[in-house]
């Protein structure tokens, strides 16, 4: 439940205790009782029928009641209007594999009276084309299912790179129009709501390369009209014994199509070469379409190679005997038969230049989900241009797949053969470093892209030194800044796991500092725990060999905030003890102060306010304490105004509204107090204002709430903050409606509508559609 959502809820359950007329008039917080977070099925039940009660009191009460309801599902009206369409781009190197049409057709119609998705396993040898057949079905199938297709790569060709199916939940509800701050943290949580968002919709789901039944099973939908089709290596018995799946076998392109697709790669640029030479490349290929796409990619790229030079080395290797007639054994021993994915991939690297050849081993230390310009300069000490240059080079010979600009990725044998010709050229050593490098790359940038995301926030770590913003900074930037944080999201999780992996402890922990303003933007929390465990460790490791001894604090608190937003308040209780042991071991009362903080916005989370107002004031306490040149004295102005926020929006809830007001607005003085280009904290200060507008609302004052609202809208709006300029509108929206101006309460529920859309959140245009729906004309 989001903030919004949930201090609406408190305050219509605080008026049990109000009189006959539905009014509570206690604004000096006396009321004996208050309304706890209902999270028993009781206490729900309880809330559900103190609800329907309110419905009948009052026209007002009854209204109130009407928005709560459906802002608080808002699943309904929206899911008409998402259809994803996340299928890559196809290829034109597709040949045959028509049975499999008609298989998938034929199942549809069988399992219609199931009452369950229809779940179709294609399984097959790595390379055999999975991915490609299954693509190509969704497309041909795409219209008889128009409300969208889902598309996951699980990446399970190993236990250790498959996804967990929370990642792939998070990202799947994001594509059906969840917000990324309203996806849930946990997986049982995300999982329901995409059943919620799944039910009936006539859609296809496509999930490729899975490592296992449990990976998959959370991730089908609750819909007997939609299609799943899964791509593994492995048969999959718990999608076929527990779900009703049907597995097809995928074999080898006949010798015939082979020839075909071989001719397609290769184009009509070449001399035409003998039918019988042909077909003697395409058997060497064994019919795997990786295997003939990698050699008809050489072929069609490096002039001077033959169609007889490509045949003779892929006998050659058949045969046990390079091209220069040494004995070649098999990995797996002489008498198992050659593996024509490796022929094909040993063909085309021995024909790149020694340049290629360096890239090609050193983007494989490490399994990446994209290669990136950045990664592949860094890996192998090149410059950024020529680092592009080589990355196109590799994807002409089909040896890389560019799956986004300037992205790229290995095929999961592909990247198994670069790896071991790592190994083998390389070493260990050389391929440690070259980690090291892109490790060091993604620390400058994420630091770099963080600092503009919250450029007044305090942080750790000599990553930040000496960044400064420009002179002239457009407006948006730090919005910019966290859209390209959110690109590089999955990749700056893999340099932590790597960086932990070879023991770079220093640089694990900054990592995590510097995705702070991602994670506590936008969420991702199960990412955030996993990364952020591994920091903790990696700040104990480096504390103890002469490291910074505040991070491990620092991890903590961070850690602590993923636990929230993942609802696991018992574990973030945890994690804020160790944090403030931390803190206080090494006498840090900046540390100790937010990891207070951060316990008061879990009471204040939970409804219990008197414990959240307490620590907030013990957190202030602690501030006082940091005296010139020690270490945080330069943000305890900023870190107190945010400490005098929470209290007044405390107050606030607890109906003591004159106090709060008073808090409010010292608040909202101290942020304009603070240096900035725009006169102080811009966008704090205009947070305050949405809570001063708050507490007028909850005081009946909706006139002096819309002048504290029309500075919030100016402010947020010269913030660039699009979501919280929409939410001061829709709250000024509410003004204008119980002053009786409907023109400018439309008005604003156009402009906030607007902003929702930009921003692409589907909840809140949704919500604002529904309103205007039932406005007044």
């Amino acid at each position: 439940m989001g903030r919004r959502t949930s201090e609406k809820l408190y305050d219509l359950l605080s008026r049990r205790s109000s009189d006959a007329e539905g009014r509570d008039t206690d604004t000096a917080g006396g009321s004996a009782s208050r309304p706890s977070l209902p999270v028993t099925e009781p206490e729900r039940a309880a809330a559900a029928a103190w609800l329907m009660e309110l419905l009948s009191r009052s026209p007002q009460d009854a209204r109130e009641v009407r928005e709560w309801v459906r802002e608080a599902s808002w699943l309904t009206p929206r899911m008409a209007a998402v259809r994803p369409r996340m299928l890559p781009p196809t290829t034109a190197m597709f040949t045959d594999r028509a049975d499999v049409l008609t298989w998938l057709t034929a199942l549809m119609d069988d399992d219609r009276a199931t009452g369950a998705p229809a779940v179709a396993v294609v399984t097959g040898q790595g390379g055999i084309g999975k991915t490609a057949v299954v693509i190509q079905c969704a497309l041909a199938l795409e219209e008889r299912f128009p409300d969208g297709v889902l598309f996951a790569d699980l990446q399970g060709a190993s236990a250790s790179t498959a996804l967990a199916p929370s990642d792939v939940l998070a990202r799947f509800l994001e594509r059906l129009g969840v917000p990324p701050a309203m996806v849930p943290g946990d997986e049982a949580r995300q999982r329901d709501l995409y059943r919620d968002c799944t039910a009936d919709r006539r859609m296809i789901v496509v999930l490729d390369n899975a490592h296992s039944a449990a990976q998959a099973a959370p991730l089908l939908p609750a819909s007997s009209h939609a299609l799943v089709l899964v791509t593994s290596r492995h048969r999959l018995e718990g999608l076929v014994g527990d779900h009703g799946a049907r597995p097809y076998l995928l074999g080898p392109l006949s010798t015939e199509d082979s020839v075909t697709l071989i001719r397609r790669v290769v184009g009509n640029d070449r001399a035409p070469a003998p039918d019988a030479v042909v077909r003697a490349v395409a058997d060497g290929t064994g019919g795997v379409p990786l295997a003939v796409c990698t050699t008809g990619a050489s072929l069609a790229v490096r002039e001077h190679l033959t169609w007889e030079r490509v045949a003779r080395q892929l006998a050659d290797r058949i045969r046990g005997h390079d091209q220069e007639g040494s004995t070649v054994v098999s990995e797996s021993g002489p008498d198992v038969p050659a593996d024509p994915v490796r022929l094909a991939q040993d063909t085309a690297y021995r024909e790149l230049t020694p340049d290629c050849a360096a890239l090609y081993r050193a983007i494989a230390v490490w399994a990446w989900p994209t290669v990136t310009v950045l990664c592949a300069a860094h890996t192998a000490e090149i410059g950024m241009d020529e680092a592009r240059v080589r990355l196109e080079q590799l994807a002409r010979v089909h040896l890389l797949e560019e799956v986004g600009e300037e992205r790229y990725r290995f095929h999961d044998l592909t990247r198994a053969h670069a790896h071991e010709r790592a190994v083998a050229e390389d070493g260990h050593g050389r391929m440690a470093a070259a980690i090291r490098r892109v490790a060091i790359a993604h620390l400058r940038f994420a630091a770099g892209a963080d600092f503009r995301v919250m450029p007044l926030r305090w942080r750790l770590g000599p990553a930040y030194q000496h960044l400064a913003l420009p002179e002239r900074r457009a407006r948006d930037d730090g919005k910019h800044a966290l859209a390209e944080l959110l690109r590089e999201r999955e990749n700056l999780a893999a340099v932590i796991r790597a960086a932990a992996h070879h023991g770079f402890d220093d640089l694990v922990w900054q990592l995590c500092e510097a995705m702070w303003g991602l994670h506590l933007r936008l969420g991702f929390h199960t990412q955030w725990i996993d990364t952020h465990l591994l920091g903790i460790e990696a700040a104990r490791r480096s504390a103890e060999e002469f490291g910074d001894r505040r991070a491990a604090g620092r991890m903590w608190t961070q850690l602590a905030f993923a636990y929230m937003g993942a609802g696991q308040a018992r574990e973030a209780a945890d994690a804020l003890d160790h944090a403030r042991s931390a803190e206080r071991a090494c006498g840090h009362h900046r540390g100790e102060a937010s990891a207070v903080e951060a316990r008061g916005l879990l009471h204040l989370k939970q409804w219990e306010f008197e414990a959240a107002q307490r620590c907030f004031e013990e957190a202030r306490a602690i501030l006082r304490r940091i005296g010139p040149g020690e270490d945080g004295f330069g943000d305890v102005p900023r870190a107190t105004a945010l400490l005098d926020h929470h209290i007044g929006r405390v107050l606030t809830r607890r109906r003591d509204l004159g106090t709060a007001v008073i808090q409010l607005n010292d608040a909202l003085a101290q942020f304009r107090r603070l240096p900035g280009d725009d006169g102080g904290d811009l966008y704090n200060a205009g947070r305050v204002y949405m809570s001063l507008g708050d507490a007028h609302l909850a005081g009946g004052d909706a006139e002096l709430a819309r002048v504290c609202l029309d500075e919030a809208v100016t402010a947020m709006t010269e913030a660039g903050a699009g979501l919280q300029l929409a939410e001061a509108l829709e709250a000024r929206a509410d003004c204008h409606r119980l002053a009786g101006r409907p023109a400018q309460e439309r008005e604003d529920l156009h402009a906030a509508a607007a902003c929702y859309e930009q921003n692409g959140d589907q909840a809140g245009l949704e919500r604002i559609r529904a309103r205007l729906a039932g406005a007044h004309p």
